[in-house]
């Protein structure tokens, strides 16, 4: 399911499965072909194995973010399968002995020790995205945090992640307790309550920068676009429950932007 409607093009006629597109108000085409990832495929096997080494091979954790590409390919359900794999060199032997042998001719995957421990996991989930939008109140336990808090059913010193994989998997998959602004939103696994997220938008400056350019844009807009420069604003009508972040930016001074566009 992509906004890539080139890519949809070109993945239907490699597996010859149903492809569903549209083109309305959308410039690129949106749609939704099967796709389907095998351990038998040398290229699916190498799309993991990529991934699996970037995380291990970047030494600072706040430099990665654990995520996936949903809904394109691999959805969020499978995040305490890839924590588990993180923390544990043997759950990845395994999974190595059970995949196409690319994996050993074009990947340094198997030769890689390191394992993830709690902390890099809090990290990577939580604390470094949370610092790389500068959202102080978020990412951490502390004074001013917005009692965001996620329990799991495991105890971190009384198990060998490296070894208990499998119970490093469970206990992830589904939180025992679930509070957000200090509400109990799951408890005991159950939903209780659901509640309204919120909206974030920064308060960037432009300084002159998109008054020089908006007659460029208009006009390509006008000659190149079948979507109106008009469409992409968004009015204080989908600001629902807005939160500002300072982040107090000046991009550029109009002298500047006009050295650059020459």
């Amino acid at each position: 399911m992509t906004g890539d409607g080139a890519l949809e093009f070109g993945l239907q006629k490699l597996t010859g499965f149903k492809w569903s597109n549209s083109d309305t108000e959308l410039e690129t085409g949106g749609g939704v072909t099967p796709e389907i990832y095998s351990p038998t495929v040398p290229v699916n096997v190498i799309q993991w194995a990529i991934g699996m080494e970037a995380a291990l091979l970047i030494n600072d954790p706040y430099q990665v973010w654990l995520t996936t590409d949903h809904p394109n390919g691999a959805p969020f359900t499978k995040y305490p399968e890839i924590i588990s794999l993180l923390m544990s060199k043997e759950r990845r032997e395994k999974e190595i002995a059970q995949v196409n042998n690319a994996v050993n001719k074009r990947a340094i995957l198997p030769s890689l020790d390191r394992e993830y421990d709690w902390n890099d996991i809090a990290i990577v989930t939580r604390a470094a995205q949370a610092r790389s939008y500068q959202l102080k109140e978020k990412g951490h336990l502390g004074v001013g945090a917005d009692a965001d808090v996620a329990i799991y059913d495991i105890k971190p010193d009384e198990i060998d992640p490296s070894k208990e994989y499998d119970k490093v998997e469970k206990a992830f998959s589904a939180a025992k307790y679930t509070i957000k602004g200090g509400e109990i939103l799951v408890k005991d696994g159950q939903i209780v309550k659901i509640v309204s997220g919120k909206t974030y938008w920064t308060n960037a400056e432009f300084d002159g920068y998109y008054e020089l350019i908006e007659d460029d844009l208009k006009d390509w807009f006008a000659n190149y676009y079948t979507v109106s420069l008009n469409n992409y604003g968004v009015s204080d009508v989908y600001l629902t429950n807005p939160h500002m972040v300072k982040t107090n930016p000046k991009i550029g001074g109009r002298l500047e932007q006009e050295q650059i566009i020459r």
